[in-house]
């Protein structure tokens, strides 16, 4: 492993923002169990020690070759994470954390510029590298329209807990995702508090470009390694409970997710196949439906008629179809409707939102 001018900064950063829950009734433990709780995995789940350094990466050689170079002899399953201001094609990605069972690499996309970002192309790209993150969809499309980079093989920790409370008979209602304070609460994954992510997001909304100021404060620092480190542990958890099937939808759905705001004119030839049905999966009359991603063109002055007042007329549209049907919003693009599920349901929803347009008030 080639690392030069580094830095490691050794912190027991869940004294200070993460608490662990011993159970629902137990919002925090006593400082002297903070050192075993797990904050990480290894590759075969178990969990390692809290204290892991932090590396804050300018040039590509400080991170490990095995990182850069892909290679099916060395597959890794990292953490994943991306921070900046307006995170999406027309912000600005400022650091990407990737979190390895023995040290986080906060990447710093401002000081390292654009030479540093594509020398982790070839990784984020990869097949051989796993990247799991919460909710990869800004994400993806910050790497994509800033440095051109298709984010590939990740696993979406929001996609994977619809999925397994799917399979175990939980039917979660519309538009309620799991937020990633959520999930780390979630005894069944990792089960703790995550308390300073709410005053991150405070301060976020007084100066939206808190990302953006060098130095990197303790707080800065603390924050983004916060967001990736318990990730392989939630991975290995959810891993354990998801079953074939789910497993085809997770990878599906996450290739789909990648690509969702990635808008290009070749139609994602030149992004990576999406995985196929395996033949184990395919029994007759239960073969699961092939999914995709429809992107539908809104004109002007339409989106207000599929949206409806308060929501009501994209609401409804969903509660007809098994289907994601995804706005833009602020960030955009504003004149299109993303719509991702199985084909039957995904044309479906496109003749009603089709419908809504032609609707006369």
């Amino acid at each position: 492993m080639k690392r030069h001018n580094i830095n490691p900064i050794r912190v027991h950063f869940i004294e200070k923002s993460l608490i662990w829950l011993d159970g629902p009734d137990d919002m925090a433990s006593s400082p002297s169990h903070h050192t075993h709780i797990p904050l990480s995995s290894d590759p075969d789940g178990k969990p390692i020690d809290s204290v892991v350094p932090i590396h804050t990466v300018t040039n590509a050689s400080q991170l490990p070759a095995e990182f850069l170079e892909p290679s099916p002899e060395s597959q890794l399953v990292i953490g994943f994470d991306c921070e900046g201001v307006d995170l999406c094609r027309h912000g600005t990605l400022c650091i990407m954390q990737l979190a390895f069972p023995d040290a986080i690499y906060l990447v710093d996309a401002i000081q390292g510029g654009e030479s540093l970002m594509k020398a982790c192309k070839p990784a984020l790209e990869s097949s051989y590298i796993t990247k799991v993150i919460h909710d990869c969809k800004r994400d993806s499309e910050a790497l994509y329209f800033q440095f051109g980079i298709k984010l590939h093989n990740v696993v979406d920790t929001q996609i994977a807990y619809s999925l397994i409370e799917e399979q175990e008979g939980r039917k979660r209602s519309l538009d309620d995702y799991i937020s990633f304070v959520g999930l780390l609460a979630d005894p069944r994954y990792c089960g703790i508090y995550y308390q300073e992510k709410e005053e991150v997001r405070v301060l976020l909304r007084q100066d939206p470009k808190f990302w953006t100021y060098r130095p990197l404060t303790e707080l800065m620092l603390r924050a983004a390694a916060d967001d990736v480190r318990f990730l392989p542990y939630i991975y290995h958890n959810m891993m354990k409970k998801l079953n074939q099937r789910s497993l085809w939808y997770l990878a599906v759905r996450g290739a789909l997710y990648c690509r969702c705001f990635c808008i290009n004119d070749s139609d994602y030839v030149d992004w990576q196949s999406l995985p196929p049905v395996p033949d184990y999966l395919i029994v007759e009359g239960d073969a699961p439906e092939e999914e995709i991603l429809s992107i539908l063109d809104v004109p002007p002055g339409k989106m207000g008629r599929i949206i409806g007042r308060r929501g009501s007329s994209i609401l409804a549209i969903k509660e007809s179809c098994s289907a994601e049907i995804l706005i833009g919003g602020a960030k955009g693009p504003p004149d299109k409707v993303f719509i991702i599920g199985p084909v039957k349901q995904v044309r479906k929803a496109e003749a009603m939102l089709r419908g809504r347009m032609l609707e006369m008030y």
